[in-house]
């Protein structure tokens, strides 16, 4: 078997070292990859097989203030835009971690920052960014509903100065490590009669410590095993009596405040998948100048050379459509099309990286130890969630190019 230490420390050609060349911010690259050396292979891999939560890796990028990017200075944050942040998830999966453990502490900040009121940020944003609470959960998605958000059934009725939460949710990730989770559920009937199909839905922030402590059976979770390690879960709310101030924004506009963090999140996976995409570009260069069958490098040989060059263009070109909607997100300009295209490219092209890899090292690439197998799972979610690139494909066709619409 060919040496992994010896693959592992090659010598990159200059043209990968520096794949994200056109980006800015190199001391923050520099800062989350020497963060992210404490956390070796080995560290992912066994967390993989025993699909155990990264508590170790989520307490150090916390204590290095790295998770708090978004939050604003005024609460302790860093201050950063979405063009930083994405920065820090991608170099994430580039040193061959998983950001999926943390990712959405970013994302749901936007729902807290733009449509919370002056009290909830003033509890709770300054111990987020100092690390006394976590926000890496959100409760959106439902089994029947699917993509559909707007025919979600979970209710939220009010009861004097409370709201009581009945439903079902699917894929609420990493409730069990969180401490607040944000919840969207109906509290008007939707009927035919409403002015948008998206009226009547609201977003909640639910503090899950007091929740532990007096209502123990009021939520209900089931972890879901997946093909990788994510930390998932079927949740069920039973009478869940929160205050009426749980409420994030308005009453009844909680989808359109979804909205606004949609956008964020595909431009945060969007650059994890790229960080994806150069972490299976630079193994598989290196494990093709050390692999030699037929007396040369089996990197000499085209139909090896060739998807890999292939897939690393179409990465470079993906990452610049992220940089744009990342710029245009901090901006305040509209972004919703080059979010989602740039979600779809860097999808498809971490995947193109991540076939060109598996081939590459070809049997090895599915023992464990390379580590190809592992980070082939974790990146073939990016074509499904958190949309489908087929729906992409229709909100393009649509909203884009004044195609009709198909759904």
């Amino acid at each position: 078997m060919l040496d992994q230490d010896t693959v592992l420390t090659s010598t990159m050609p200059e043209i990968v070292a520096t794949a994200s060349a056109t980006v800015d911010f190199p001391e923050l690259r520099e800062r989350v990859r020497a963060l992210c050396a404490e956390f070796p292979d080995s560290y992912w891999r066994e967390l993989d097989l025993t699909r155990d939560y990264p508590t170790r890796f989520v307490e150090a990028l916390t204590a290095s203030t790295l998770l708090s990017a978004l939050i604003p200075t005024q609460y302790g944050g860093l201050g950063l835009g979405l063009s930083e942040a994405s920065v820090i998830l991608q170099e994430i999966n580039r040193s061959g971690g998983h950001s999926a453990a943390c990712h959405a502490q970013m994302y749901t900040m936007g729902a807290l920052l733009r449509h919370g009121s002056n009290e909830q940020k003033q509890k709770y944003l300054p111990r987020i960014a100092a690390g006394e609470l976590r926000l890496q959960a959100f409760s959106i998605t439902e089994k029947e509903a699917g993509s559909d958000t707007t025919s979600i059934v979970t209710t939220a009725e009010r009861d004097g100065d409370n709201y009581v939460i009945n439903g079902h949710k699917s894929w609420t990730s990493r409730i069990e490590q969180s401490d607040l989770l944000i919840v969207l559920a109906r509290t008007s009937a939707k009927t035919a009669a409403k002015a948008s199909r998206s009226d009547g839905l609201s977003l909640f922030l639910v503090d899950l410590r007091h929740v532990r402590a007096e209502q123990p059976d009021a939520i209900v979770v089931e972890p879901v095993r997946t093909m990788f390690n994510y930390a998932t879960n079927q949740v069920t709310y039973r009478n869940l009596r929160i205050p009426a101030d749980a409420l994030l924004g308005t009453e009844g506009q909680g989808f359109r405040h979804v909205l606004d963090g949609w956008n964020a999140e595909r431009i945060l996976l969007a650059a994890e998948a790229v960080g994806d995409g150069l972490w299976f570009t630079e193994r598989a260069v290196a494990y093709a100048q050390q692999r030699s069958v037929f007396g040369s490098s089996i990197g000499a040989y085209q139909g090896v050379a060739f998807p890999i060059a292939e897939a690393y263009m179409q990465l470079r070109a993906a990452d610049l459509l992220r940089i744009d909607a990342a710029r245009r997100f901090d901006t305040e300009q509209s972004c919703g099309p080059e979010a989602n295209m740039a979600k779809y490219l860097c999808s498809t092209a971490s995947w193109a990286a991540a076939n060109a890899c598996l081939d590459t090292h070809g049997g090895y690439g599915f023992v464990d130890e390379y580590d190809v197998e592992r980070k082939f799972r974790e990146t073939r979610m990016f074509s499904v969630a958190p949309v489908n690139n087929n729906l992409i494909k229709a909100f393009v066709a649509t909203n884009v190019l004044g195609l009709p619409k198909s759904y």
